[in-house]
């Protein structure tokens, strides 16, 4: 559930870009996993910096528990990710398995790709 203390970032078509909490005085970005994005900071800046993070880093490849997936969904309940072992999740009849997260996103789903993976 979305913490009362989180204010909604959209951009202008409305699509929220993420959340900016309070921290003492200042204000910390929250991206759309729910995750900081970066340290404490002012109000714009931390407008700023959800503006120019954006959505697109959401479509690239990721990994959840050294396994490579795509992010198919998100919202303030859920992340959905699809398998993608040789980029298949991109193809069309391509066997991938949607796979249901918690919200906002668990430590195991990141963006780096664990070390000895060949795929």
């Amino acid at each position: 559930m979305l913490p009362a203390d989180w204010t909604p970032h959209r951009r202008e078509d409305g699509e929220t870009l993420g959340w900016i909490r309070p921290e003492g005085e200042l204000w910390i970005p929250l991206d759309r996993l729910g995750r900081e994005s970066g340290a404490p900071m002012e109000w714009l800046d931390a407008e700023q910096a959800l503006e120019e993070r954006g959505l697109g880093w959401l479509a690239e490849r990721w990994w959840l528990d050294g396994e490579p997936v795509r992010i198919a969904e998100v919202n303030e309940e859920q992340i959905f990710v699809v398998t993608d072992y040789y980029g298949g999740a991109s193809a069309v009849g391509a066997p991938r398995e949607r796979i249901e997260l918690p919200w906002p996103a668990p430590e195991g789903l990141s963006q780096r790709e664990p070390s000895g993976f060949e795929g």
